[in-house]
């Protein structure tokens, strides 16, 4: 009886389907189970019996761990792998044409990918290395000449190659065709595209148009649905009925699908990951002493509020609220203060307030939108620039380079 010995346990083999061509997963047994797959470490076979069959098959096997070895080899040297890294790939991809993976890697190089960018690309897509140039060279071509830079090209390709998989006639220009037709030019496409390399690895037909539809149906005007697809094309990457579901929660708290705020929110509430994001956010703010209707409040203000970090909210909310003194519900009314920067803008602005009363120089705590909303030019001229003459080096407070002991 011939049999193989694999990770201690012995296989009886009854037939085996290998071409000429065959890999390591490729190796058949008669019932089904695959040989070798997944399998990392070296080929350990035993015979019961030495006939020609059994001569044969560690021949065969012996050439396959060669091949394993060339390949994990060259992962190494020549993409960059780690050997863990490398072994893993080499179960997906055999290299059995050098010359024609030096040319893949060529090309790579010549596209100006980095070496760093080279081992991520194969370590997500080893197969690159046995695709066609004829076939890889269009691709970048056609995407440059819509206006992807090579270093920007290079960075989304190695970062979710899944996209240069597609058909080129099929999928990757009838797909632009259709984004260039909703937003009318080739640098909002490439914009897009930045933001996720998706919108091109599915049938925009089945996934993207018909999401479109719905937002024409509901009269969003078309410069809302150029900003959602620009800048959110993943919001529009949903399926339908989950798209529909988002869209009718969104009326339901009181959007209008005439302002751009609609495509907000609707971005804010798409898609597994904002989900997650929300339900966190919701949590800090309850933490703050946020009823439901602050919260909603503060969504309908500004959408983004709900897809912050949570550390980001915790530190503005703690000098706000436990610093300043201003109630926390407050800042609910004005949620567009928690997106500035503490240390450039809120710390600053909010010492010279408290400078000034400190001084008497104002007699009480200005609304906190007056304080941090307004641009710098008219917060200059309403508490620096007025009041130079009682304290000369007030600017130079602001600015920090002078502290308060030093006035």
């Amino acid at each position: 009886m011939l049999a193989v010995h694999l990770r201690n346990k012995l296989f009886p083999i009854q037939q085996i389907f290998a071409g000429s061509s065959a890999s390591l997963r490729e190796i058949q047994l008669l019932d089904g189970a695959t040989l070798l797959r997944n399998y990392k470490g070296k080929i350990f076979v035993g015979f019961s019996s030495l006939s020609e069959t059994g001569k044969k098959m560690q021949k065969f096997l012996k050439k396959l761990e060669e091949e394993k070895s060339k390949t994990v080899s060259y992962l190494i040297n020549s993409c960059g792998l780690s050997p863990e890294t490398a072994i893993s790939a080499s179960q997906k991809v055999s290299v059995g044409n050098l010359t024609k993976s030096n040319s893949v890697l060529a090309l790579l190089e010549k596209q100006g990918f980095s070496r760093a960018q080279i081992a991520t690309l194969v370590r997500k897509r080893p197969a690159i290395l046995v695709a066609k140039e004829t076939t890889l060279l269009p691709k970048f071509e056609f995407f440059q000449s819509i206006g992807v830079s090579k270093d920007i090209l290079a960075k989304i390709v190695s970062g979710e190659p899944t996209f240069f998989t597609r058909s080129l006639e099929n999928q990757i220009i009838p797909n632009y065709n259709f984004l260039k037709s909703v937003l009318g030019t080739d640098e909002r496409v490439v914009a897009a595209t930045k933001r996720t390399s998706w919108i091109f690895c599915e049938d925009v037909n089945k996934s993207i148009s018909p999401n479109v539809k719905v937002l024409r149906e509901l009269k969003v005007p078309e410069s809302c649905i150029k900003l959602l697809l620009t800048h959110y094309p993943e919001a529009l990457l949903v399926k339908g009925d989950e798209f529909r579901g988002s869209v009718s929660k969104i009326l339901e708290m009181g959007f209008s699908p005439l302002k751009s705020m609609f495509v907000l929110a609707l971005h804010a509430i798409s898609g597994v990951a904002n989900k997650l994001t929300w339900a966190r956010c919701y949590q800090s703010y309850s933490n703050w002493g946020w009823s439901e209707d602050d919260i909603r409040m503060a969504f309908r203000k500004h959408p983004n509020c709900m897809l912050m970090s949570q550390e980001k909210i915790s530190e503005t909310m703690d000098f706000l609220v436990n610093k300043m003194g201003w109630n926390s519900r407050t800042i609910a009314m004005c949620p567009t203060v928690l997106f500035f920067n503490l240390k450039s803008r809120i710390i600053p602005r909010c010492s010279v307030i408290e400078l000034l009363l400190s001084r008497g120089l104002i007699t009480k705590r200005p609304k906190l939108s007056t304080v941090l909303i307004p641009l710098e030019k008219l917060f200059l001229e309403r508490f620096v620039v007025k009041y130079e003459k009682e304290v000369p080096e007030l600017l130079d407070f602001y600015k920090g380079k002078v502290g308060v002991q030093e006035l």
